[in-house]
């Protein structure tokens, strides 16, 4: 068994640190503009022009089975989608505003498709719920907010009270987790602190604007073992890094424990649907984020940003069927894995995952070595090895290299495995060898 032991969680975690790979998605009014889904407030938009996107938003080709099923072959056991963004706009049918999907001329509830068909496809469902909202009247001005330029701005926050609107958020949360089943994880976004450069009066929004702990305490009475993150400033189950690859694995900053975490990254450099964004992650380097989470204990959440018509854009479907190809003969080395005991060293350019049950260790190549691998401290451990993709032997041998070496013998091969590899490498982005442990 791993001896790595987390933090201890209000949630269940135990199926999400063993499925490891998961689907963001990003959908809203801001796939209209396609330049960000800040964009109301990257170009501070009035609520005038915004409400054009409100009033021409048709998603007419959106099929959330088409999505799951991509989902599911790319590998991932779970998704996470936009119920609310910071825009205000929600994907369901919610009795509380009237800014919402079904009064669009999508004229239907685009969250109850959504959770109907990734759960139809066995996926896990999760429900991402803003904190922040720049249409709600009483979601008070501040740094962030799209009329925080305007030259009346602090008249404009006069008579806007925060307690109406944390109200409001649990409302919706209680419409969330009691309408649609068992809802498996609740993503929250975000809390921030002032930020000195604007004015006293624009202060930054933590637990206490948001009243995280009665919100929270009613998400988990309506739905007990969910998994929550921390960003309604609240430490729950879930720590969240997000757009860069940590180099360990999380800890808790005061007591230094290991924490159950979830790095959260896009295929390019926008989470919501970006016309011209050019950033698109390569596929050596989206295979490589994920082995590189699982190997420091962490799961991959990545994210697709669906066109304001209801699909996915041929770039996020590209790099779906990158997941799709590599996962397809080398989940094993990510499910149920996390990072390899402190007694094995990962060669250079490679990573380690092992079994949670300690039996199977994961030597993961990104530059595919010639002819020779040698792995330390790994001799007289060794039952078996393969390469994972197609299950095909290799011959290795212990504290020295096959004769086609020569008979020189460095001292260093002591405690060696020497793994012999194929002249050319196979046919898949990153190869696996899957070692079984004596």
């Amino acid at each position: 068994m791993s001896s790595y032991v987390t933090r201890k969680t209000p949630g269940d975690v135990s199926w999400f640190t063993h499925d490891r790979f998961g689907m963001f998605i990003h959908w809203g009014l801001y796939a209209m503009p396609a330049r960000h889904e800040w964009i109301k407030n990257i170009e501070c938009i009035p609520e005038d022009h915004y409400q054009l996107y409100f009033d021409h938003f048709n998603p007419d080709l959106y099929d959330p089975r088409e999505w799951a099923r991509q989902a599911k072959a790319a590998g991932m056991k779970y998704a996470v989608f936009t119920t609310k963004h910071h825009e205000g706009f929600c994907m369901f049918d919610s009795q509380y505003t009237d800014y919402k999907c079904t009064n669009t001329l999508a004229g239907r509830d685009l969250v109850r498709e959504y959770v109907d068909a990734f759960r139809a496809e066995g996926l896990k469902v999760g429900f991402y719920y803003s904190l922040i909202d720049w249409h709600h009247p009483h979601f008070t001005i501040d740094q962030i907010h799209p009329r925080r330029w305007d030259k009346d701005a602090f008249e404009q926050n006069q008579g806007r009270d925060m307690h109406i609107y944390a109200e409001y958020m649990r409302n919706q949360v209680r419409e969330l987790l009691t309408n649609y089943g068992k809802i498996d994880i609740l993503w929250f976004d975000f809390s921030y602190k002032k930020n000195p450069e604007y004015p006293e009066w624009m202060k930054g929004k933590g637990k206490d604007d948001w009243e995280s702990e009665e919100l929270i305490a009613l998400a988990r009475s309506l739905q007990p073992g969910i998994i929550i993150d921390n960003r309604a400033d609240l430490e729950q189950d879930l720590w969240t890094p997000e757009q860069f690859q940590p180099t360990e694995w999380v800890r808790h900053k005061e007591t230094g424990e290991l924490v159950t975490w979830e790095a959260c990254q896009t295929f390019s450099g926008s989470w919501g649907y970006h016309r011209d964004e050019a950033t698109w992650k390569s596929p050596e380097m989206l295979i490589r984020m994920l082995i590189n989470t699982v190997s420091l204990g962490g799961n991959l959440l990545m994210n697709v940003g669906p066109t304001s018509r209801g699909y996915l854009d041929y770039r996020a479907e590209a790099a779906l069927k990158v997941y799709a190809d590599w996962m397809k003969y080398n989940s094993r080395s990510i499910y149920g894995c996390t990072m390899a005991e402190p007694e094995f060293t990962a060669p250079d350019d490679c990573r380690l995952t092992q079994s949670e049950d300690g039996k199977r260790l994961y030597i993961h190549l990104y530059a595919y070595p010639f002819r020779h691998l040698k792995v330390k401290a790994l001799a007289g451990k060794v039952r078996y090895a393969q390469f994972l993709h197609d299950g095909s032997e290799l011959k290795y041998t212990e504290n020295t290299m096959s004769h086609q070496a020569g008979d020189s013998q460095p001292a260093d091969n002591d405690g060696m495995v020497i793994f012999e590899l194929p002249p050319v490498k196979p046919n898949t982005l990153v190869p696996v060898i899957e070692v079984f442990l004596k």
